[in-house]
């Protein structure tokens, strides 16, 4: 099944680094984030299988509740499960969830190489349905915890993590709720009998890989089967918005995207009240 699922970040992408003259194919470690660890805080490396290869995800919550939570998972940018999704994770736990960084990739692999993310995303692109089987195998890892109330469960994603998680949606997973942290919106096609997960979009106003007409052809996709969605547009915000090392990453492999401190914040908050709702 394949689709016009917005290549034009992929394309560029690769570009970039092809201008650079880069060949370099081995996974990264990102330095941790600077953050105050909250007392409490109980944080996992999790074993689980999924699309018959071992997946690696990172597990972060609250030992001070002894009470059932709502639970979300957390898909990365496509540079696979780094630092910054596993400090994300962390952010959702000091909120009351037990929260999951999910490992699409396999074995945790991370980059911060464009060529090599662009790669490794690029097969999920086009294969929608694959990326659906390794979601809900992270799924069925996360609902494994005594402390996940099973019957409140969201996503949320980062760029590429952002288009999985309305796919996700749009093909049916059983959620209360998604949220696309700067995201590409076009994906696969939105059917009213599937679609059951409320849906908040935090996009960045001066993003260039997300155009304009992308913008308004989602918003006509989601208008047209009466889709239940929240449409937040920061202004002044590039792509990957929300990554402290946006700029950094940016500036290393010439790409339009940076940290917007006021962007990140203000959608932080949009997440939490969109969470308030759902989890009514």
């Amino acid at each position: 099944m394949k689709q016009k699922l917005g290549f034009a970040f992929l394309s560029l992408c690769i570009a970039a680094v092809v201008s650079c003259n880069d060949n370099s194919s081995k996974p990264a470690t990102e330095q941790p984030t600077a953050e105050t660890r909250q007392p409490g805080l109980k944080e996992l490396d999790l074993d689980y299988a999924g699309d018959n290869i071992t997946m690696k995800g990172y597990v972060a919550f609250d030992t001070s509740l002894d009470t059932k939570r709502p639970a979300i998972l957390i898909i990365p940018e496509w540079w696979g499960l780094n630092d910054y999704v596993k400090m994300r994770a962390r952010e959702l736990a000091k909120l009351g969830y037990i929260a999951m960084a999910m490992d699409m990739y396999g074995n945790g692999m991370n980059t911060d190489s464009p060529a090599v993310a662009g790669k490794w995303a690029g097969q999920f692109y086009t294969k929608p349905l694959s990326a659906k089987a390794r979601i809900e195998a992270a799924l069925v890892a996360l609902k494994s915890f005594q402390q996940t109330d099973t019957g409140k469960l969201a996503a949320i994603g980062y760029c590429f993590g952002g288009a999985m998680v309305l796919n996700a949606a749009r093909l049916g997973e059983p959620l209360k709720g998604v949220v696309s942290f700067h995201g590409n919106l076009i994906g696969v096609p939105a059917n009213k009998d599937l679609l059951k997960a409320k849906i908040l979009v935090c996009h960045g106003e001066a993003d260039p890989f997300v155009k304009k007409e992308e913008v308004a052809a989602f918003k006509k996709q989601m208008d047209s089967i009466k889709a239940d969605y929240t449409f937040k547009s920061y202004p002044g915000a590039l792509h990957a918005f929300t990554n402290p090392k946006a700029t950094e990453l940016g500036k290393k492999w010439n790409l339009p995207i940076g940290y917007n401190g006021a962007a990140d914040s203000a959608s932080w908050k949009d997440m939490k009240t969109f969470f308030d709702t759902i989890f009514k």
